[in-house]
C-alpha cells in the first residue's frame, strides 16, 4: 500500500505542476481526452501486468494492437461481417494467440523475450499482408460499435471544474481493473501466479501447476491486447497496419512496472498499475500541453518513470537494512540477557 501511495503522490504532483504552469489542463475535453487514453492503453497495460507478475514479459502487445485493428473494420466492412461475430472472432485470435505464446514457452521452454519478440514481427507482417498494407477504417458507418470508444454514459462532479462526462474506455478500464484485482487478491490462482513470479520451482514443488498458470497469464494479456486493439481502432476510425500499435508494449510496460510490478517477478498491484497508466498518459499530455518538443517524449516519459522506479528501490534497500538492523538488535539483546 506505501508503494500504491507514493505513486499517487507523483501523479497528483505531475497534475499539479502542470496545471499551475497552464491551466488548460484542467479544461473538461482535456481531462475527458486523458481519461480516454488512459482506458484505452490501461485495458492492454493490465494484461501484461499478468505476465511481469509471473517473471516474464510480452512484447508483443503493440502488433496484436495493430493485427486486431486492422482486421476489425476489414471483417466488418469489407467482408460485411455481423459486428457480434467480427468481435467473436478477433478475440478468438487474440486467445489463440496467447494459447500459442503460452505453449511455446512451457513446453519448448523458450525464453518469454524470444517467444514475444517474434510474435511483435510475425503479428505486423500478418497484418501488413492481410491488409495489402492499405489503410483500413470504418467510414461514416457503425456509430453503435464506435460507440465503446467515443460514448460517454456516466457524468460525474469534478472540483473546480463542474460535471466531467466519463468516456467508455475508461469505464471498461475500471471494470477490467476491480475483475483483475478480484482475480489476483481474492482467488487462489492469483496467489498461484505470485508464488510463481518469487519462485517457479518452490511453486511447483507446492502442488502449483505452473505450466497452466503460465499460459493462463499470456492469455489474458494477449485477449487485453486484442480489446485494446478493438478501441484504439473504433477511436481512431483509420487504421494504416504498418503503424497502428508501434511502441504500446513499450507504454504497457512502463505503465505496469511504474505502477509496482517488478520485473523479477512476484510482485504487482492492480491498483498500481491503474495509477501507472495514469501517469504515463499524464506525462504524454503534459508535454503537449507545455509545449515540449514532441521529439523530447520518449526521453521525458524514460526520465520520469527511471526517476520513479529508482526511488522506489532505493526506498526498498532503505527499509531492508532498517528491518535487518531492528533484527540484529533484538538478537543481540536476547543474547546479552540469555548470557546474564
Amino acid at each position: 500500500m506505501k508503494k500504491v501511495m507514493g505513486i499517487l503522490v507523483l501523479l497528483l504532483v505531475v497534475m499539479g505542476v502542470t496545471a499551475l504552469i497552464d491551466p488548460k489542463f484542467l479544461q473538461p475535453f482535456n481531462l475527458q481526452n486523458i481519461a480516454r487514453w488512459t482506458g484505452m492503453y490501461g485495458i492492454m497495460t493490465i494484461g501484461e501486468a499478468f505476465v511481469i507478475i509471473t517473471g516474464g514479459i510480452d512484447l508483443s502487445v503493440g502488433s496484436i494492437v495493430g493485427l486486431v485493428g486492422s482486421l476489425l473494420p476489414m471483417f466488418v466492412r469489407t467482408l460485411g461481417l455481423p459486428v457480434w461475430l467480427a468481435l467473436l472472432v478477433l478475440m478468438g485470435i487474440s486467445l489463440c494467440i496467447g494459447l500459442i505464446h503460452g505453449l511455446l514457452i512451457t513446453r519448448l521452454r523458450l525464453q518469454p523475450f524470444v517467444v514475444t519478440l517474434c510474435g511483435l514481427f510475425v503479428y505486423r507482417g500478418i497484418s501488413r499482408y492481410v491488409t495489402g498494407d492499405a489503410t483500413q477504417g470504418f467510414g461514416t458507418g457503425f456509430q453503435s460499435l464506435r460507440y465503446l470508444a467515443s460514448g460517454s454514459p456516466l457524468s460525474v462532479p469534478f472540483p473546480g471544474i463542474g460535471w466531467l462526462a466519463v468516456p467508455m474506455p475508461f469505464l471498461l478500464f475500471l471494470v477490467a481493473a476491480v475483475l483483475a484485482g478480484i482475480f489476483l487478491n481474492q482467488s487462489i490462482y492469483g496467489r498461484y501466479l505470485k508464488a510463481l513470479g518469487r519462485n517457479e520451482q518452490a511453486a511447483r514443488y507446492s502442488g502449483v501447476n505452473t505450466n497452466r498458470m503460465i499460459m493462463t497469464a499470456y492469455v489474458l494479456s494477449a485477449l487485453a491486447a486484442g480489446f485494446s486493439g478493438i478501441l484504439f481502432a473504433l477511436d481512431l476510425n483509420s487504421v494504416q497496419p504498418s503503424g497502428q500499435g508501434n511502441f504500446f508494449e513499450l507504454y504497457a510496460i512502463a505503465g505496469a512496472v511504474l505502477g509496482g510490478c517488478s520485473l523479477r517477478g512476484g510482485e504487482g498491484s492492480i491498483l498500481g498499475v491503474v495509477i501507472g497508466t495514469a501517469i504515463v498518459r499524464v506525462l504524454y499530455n503534459a508535454i503537449n500541453i507545455l509545449g515540449i518538443a514532441t521529439q523530447l517524449e520518449f526521453a521525458v516519459i524514460g526520465a520520469v518513470i527511471l526517476a520513479g522506479v529508482s526511488a522506489d528501490e532505493i526506498l526498498k534497500q532503505y527499509t531492508a537494512a532498517r528491518k535487518a538492523s531492528r533484527e540484529a538488535k533484538i538478537h543481540l539483546q536476547t543474547a546479552e540477557s540469555g548470557g546474564g
